[in-house]
């Protein structure tokens, strides 16, 4: 997995965000061992204590479960994942939406611009 930081976040609100994004686009499938927390802390350059910190905020979110003497999992629960990945998506449409605000576009002339760019795609 490629890590990569913002200098402006906090650096276990990224690795959250990132795992969480590994865990929705299936890159660690559900039910799936996760690395240890000194692997992934290592392979990503972090302090094992902040990659802690964000499995143990993983887990409260349930997208993950500890298993004591097995390690770490990706939840099983389809349900979970769903939910997870729909907060997700809505906060970047609502980022989108803010972003195209800014530019002076109402929702009616963006979701023009939407339109027009599907229908140049299909050409």
């Amino acid at each position: 997995m490629e890590w990569i930081f913002q200098p402006d976040l906090p650096i276990y609100t990224q690795l959250v965000a990132q795992m969480t994004q590994a865990i929705l686009s299936g890159t660690y499938a559900p039910g799936a061992r996760l690395p240890a927390v000194r692997e992934l802390a290592a392979e990503a350059g972090v302090n094992p204590n902040t990659m802690q910190r964000a499995m143990a905020e993983l887990e409260q979110s349930g997208l993950i479960f500890s298993q004591r003497t097995s390690g770490r999992f990706v939840t099983e629960d389809e349900s979970v994942i769903d939910g997870a990945r729909e907060r997700l998506a809505r906060r970047q449409v609502d980022a989108f939406w803010t972003s195209m605000a800014r530019l002076g576009y109402d929702r009616e002339r963006t979701l023009q611009l939407l339109t027009q760019d599907e229908k140049e795609e299909d050409v």
